[in-house]
């Protein structure tokens, strides 16, 4: 039942992305605005399959932990569902993507629209320069530069080491850095396949404050991220009307 729960998501998500993705595609000439709105109403109809396919629920913890204006965020990483749900769960967020994402039919050209920074891993010290860059300039609009510091999806506890990356943006941005940790992958597989019912938290930590030194910086982010990730994998699973559901 959970495999066959699984397919019937995965072809209710893509094929909403694709239908959408193409009515929607005159909004790429419009505003900046017109395409966010859009995809948070594609988030709130996928929002509902999650929940009546998979009975997988989320809700979103220590909002008050986010600054107003430019901030950097750094979030645990352990399915596809975060990387689509922070646009909806931040105000307007510009997160940090693979380049080979903004290929992507619908999904990167919307990626692309809504001002979100690209990197090609494989160009070294080129892509960083230019990923602080970009970041800078987001950061200065007030948006919120979001990050996953692992750099790809991990396992409920693992604790890999950070990618080298967050210590540069967190230094050349000197903003507040907020650690985010999440549970996601205790319900789904990296794709969003279903792995059981229940209710997936998103926890915005308290923030990193500007000017500590890289080694304890980066040493701060990883116990703050994987402490509070670990405590959320003892949770009961609970997909009751509670907290802050999105």
């Amino acid at each position: 039942m959970t495999a066959l729960r699984s397919i019937i998501f995965q072809v209710y998500m893509y094929g909403l992305m694709a239908i959408m993705g193409l009515a929607g595609t005159p909004l790429l000439l419009g505003p900046r605005r017109w395409a966010r709105n859009y995809l948070r109403l594609y988030l709130a109809i996928i929002w509902f399959g999650l929940r009546w396919i998979c009975g997988v629920r989320f809700e979103v913890r220590g909002r008050e932990h986010l600054p107003a204006g430019g901030a950097l965020i750094a979030s645990k990483h352990q399915s596809m569902w975060e990387t689509l749900a922070f646009w909806g769960i931040l105000d307007d967020p510009a997160i940090i993507l693979k380049q080979s994402l903004v290929y992507m039919p619908f999904f990167g050209w919307f990626a692309v629209k809504l001002g979100n920074i690209s990197v090609e891993r494989t160009a070294g010290s080129k892509a960083l320069r230019k990923m602080l860059r970009d970041a800078a300039t987001r950061g200065n609009e007030g948006r919120q530069v979001l990050i996953f510091p692992e750099g790809t999806r991990v396992e409920p506890g693992e604790h890999p080491d950070f990618k080298p990356g967050i210590a540069g943006l967190y230094q050349s941005m000197n903003l507040p850095c907020v650690p985010v940790a999440l549970n996601s992958g205790v319900h789904l597989h990296p794709y969003c396949g279903l792995k059981k019912p229940g209710l997936i938290v998103v926890e915005f930590l308290e923030p990193i404050a500007p000017g500590l030194p890289k080694a304890q910086f980066m040493q701060t982010l990883h116990e703050r991220i994987n402490l509070a990730a670990d405590a959320l994998l003892e949770q009961p699973a609970d997909i009751s009307d509670r907290g802050n559901p999105v």
